[in-house]
């Protein structure tokens, strides 16, 4: 399946999600291209839509190789084997986490403004990509929301590998998709559009979503 865009794609998501209408969940895009993947979601669900960004650590001299990766409240996860096997010390990793979560604050306040982040715990999360391939920063996202404790959380993402998505579905309460094709090189094969996003696109969206409160149902 090819999904014309990302709207398209939130539209299709929402269509598998409607029993989460009325529950006032909180819709936590993943910039840039999932926030317009969410918009729609959120049209049609209702609740709440902010944003989660998480950043990998990139290994020494191989920065495009992840070795760990970082979100904004500071939860770090590492592959501790792969820096086992490239001998990297400790130091590089704390003072790269530290460059990275301060580059994921500097985005937040650019895309956010300086509203309070939302309360996770004792909610109904939904985290929402464009698409995932080998789902290390997902990972990350994951994990860092389950340390907040919410009631229920959910994945959507129109587009993945099957292994990934096996990985993914044991850290949530549900993964929804559209596609899990075998032949997967990257998530843009699978859009007839997937121009790259701008910030002022994932800031008109919030404007949109007025980045307060919760939507009416319906």
């Amino acid at each position: 399946m090819l999904f014309q865009d990302r709207r398209r794609a939130g539209d299709m998501l929402a269509e598998k999600m409607d029993h989460y209408r009325g529950r006032h969940p909180l819709i936590l895009a993943v910039p840039r291209g999932g926030v317009l993947v969410a918009e729609p979601l959120w049209k049609q669900l209702g609740g709440e839509l902010d944003l989660i960004i998480t950043r990998k650590i990139g290994a020494p001299y191989q920065p495009e190789l992840a070795i760990g990766a970082v979100s904004g409240d500071g939860f770090i996860m590492l592959n501790e084997q792969l820096i086992s096997r490239l001998n990297v010390n400790r130091d590089y990793i704390n003072k790269t986490a530290k460059k990275e979560q301060a580059e994921i604050q500097r985005r937040l306040k650019d895309y956010r403004g300086n509203r309070p982040m939302p309360k996770i715990d004792d909610r109904l999360v939904i985290l929402v990509d464009d698409g995932v391939a080998t789902g290390y920063t997902l990972l990350a996202a994951l994990r860092s929301l389950q340390e907040r404790k919410p009631s229920n959380l959910v994945l959507a993402v129109p587009v993945g590998p099957p292994d990934t998505f096996n990985i993914l579905d044991r850290e949530v309460d549900e993964l929804v998709y559209i596609e899990a094709p075998a032949h997967f090189a990257a998530v843009g094969q699978f859009y007839r559009e997937f121009n790259q996003v701008s910030d002022n696109e994932v800031k008109a969206v919030f404007h949109r979503s007025g980045m307060k409160g919760e939507r009416g149902d319906g």
